[in-house]
């Protein structure tokens, strides 16, 4: 069995950060030592990590990886490759690809296409559609983190409005309910008001109007009101504003918790403000709001009212990004660089490195109940990622790993590094490079 000892590391993990060293034997780790680690336990390969710092894996429950059927954006390979080089160990792919994940047949076919190929972990959320609510009581619960609905039309046109069949759903399954809440008929409305004022090619500036506060807070409202009503577990994705934050509580652990909330990086660090110098670049649904938004997002983060932070990565080719607020794609690449964003704002002051590791790890394992993932800790797989503290790096088209070939972050200089980072005790990324021999396994879930 392969031995791997880290040693001398700044260990940042379950709240705490202190100098030590972890052995990992096979995919697992098996012992961590804090303070000098004792020479019997030198054995194997060593990694001389004085000055690094040591943090569990990336869990990124929001991904689009765009296989099958949309892979001139981005295929299973390439984004993982992409995933591992920024810390990211775990993701969970989205169902909006073609065909839909939303068959038991299609969610085995990604299954096996994620072990032909994925150098990280991998797990895939089931679509559902207003008609497939026997596929969805046929699913095995330890191989699905959940189950998706886009309440709000996006990328894949899976829209859910049928009242009967999401009271059917939320009333049916005892899966965890993962939405996209976007209200449809407020779009609409928006569209139509702003076309008719200013005519149809509007400005990227109009999509945080068309796509407002409103439409964001009555859908994740309503949401909210059947989880309450048939006591189901629901998860509000990409969480973009001041208001929808009423909705949750962070008063009561996350052990505790029906309603959960996840916000994206990209809604961490952009603001609309930002729309006049990148443009589409930085066109998601739901749309970067204001500054305000922000700043309560970025507290709701500290204060636990909002429980997880992800990606939303979503790659399009940038000649689909072009055109005008109605026309443009929606979506961009970011999952090679959230954890070194995450970090850049821990430097500033925003968040602390154990609070990052926290709402990037930890708790994406507990919310899920994810098998032995999300923790450095012996008997965990060793999922871990090594960060240079000291190494700054801009983000430029030569060392962009998304297989679209661009980020909303180019020009940008990154304090942090990702030096190394472990896929169940393989070296997936060193420095630069990838090992495309690694395969990632299966997540299972309590």
């Amino acid at each position: 069995m392969k031995k791997t000892v880290i040693k001398n590391a700044r260990i940042i993990n379950e709240g705490r950060s202190f100098t030590g060293s972890v052995c990992i034997e096979g995919d697992k780790i098996a012992t961590v030592y804090e303070g000098d680690l004792p020479r019997q336990f030198i054995d194997g390969e060593v990694v001389d990590a004085t000055g690094k710092w040591l943090l569990p894996g990336v869990i990124d429950d929001q991904v689009h990886f765009r296989e099958p059927g949309l892979t001139h954006k981005g295929d299973i390979s390439s984004e993982s490759c992409a995933a591992v080089a920024g810390g990211v160990t775990t993701f969970m792919d989205m169902p909006n690809t073609k065909p839909q994940t939303t068959t038991i047949d299609h969610l085995n076919r990604k299954l096996e296409r994620g072990a032909e190929v994925s150098v990280a972990n991998y797990s895939f959320f089931f679509g559902g559609t207003n008609n497939n609510i026997k596929e969805i009581n046929k699913l095995d619960k330890t191989r699905v983190p959940g189950l998706k609905l886009f309440l709000g039309s996006s990328t894949g046109n899976m829209l859910v409005d049928k009242k009967e069949t999401l009271e059917q759903i939320f009333g049916e399954t005892d899966l965890l309910i993962a939405v996209h809440a976007e209200k449809e008929d407020i779009i609409k409305r928006n569209i139509n008001y702003y076309a008719n004022l200013y005519g149809e090619n509007l400005d990227i500036a109009f999509h945080s109007k068309i796509r407002s506060e409103e439409a964001c807070y009555v859908s994740s409202s309503e949401a909210v009101e059947l989880a309450e009503r048939f006591h189901a577990r629901l998860h509000i994705l990409h969480l973009s504003t001041a208001k929808e934050l009423s909705l949750l509580n962070g008063n009561i652990p996350l052990s505790d918790k029906r309603i959960t909330g996840e916000v994206c990086v990209h809604h961490l660090w952009f603001a609309d403000e930002d729309y006049a110098t990148l443009g589409n670049r930085i066109k998601w649904n739901p749309a970067i709001k204001t500054t305000h938004d922000r700043k309560a997002l970025r507290e709701a983060v500290n204060n636990h009212t909002i429980d997880i932070v992800a990606t939303d990565h979503a790659p399009h080719l940038l000649a689909e990004k072009e055109g005008d607020c109605l026309t443009a794609a929606s979506g961009g690449p970011l999952i090679q660089h959230s954890l070194t964003a995450m970090l850049e704002m821990a430097a500033e002051g925003i968040f602390t490195c154990e609070r990052v590791a926290e709402k990037m790890a930890h708790l994406p394992a507990e919310l899920f109940r994810i098998d032995r993932r999300g923790f450095i800790r012996p008997g965990y797989y060793a999922d871990l990622v090594l960060v240079d503290p000291g190494t700054g790096q801009t983000v430029t088209k030569d060392n962009i790993l998304y297989k679209c070939g661009w980020s909303p972050f180019e020009g940008h200089t990154f304090r942090h590094t990702v030096w190394k980072t472990y896929v169940n005790g393989q070296l997936a990324y060193d420095n630069g490079q990838i090992n495309k021999n690694v395969r990632g396994m299966e997540v299972a879930y309590h």
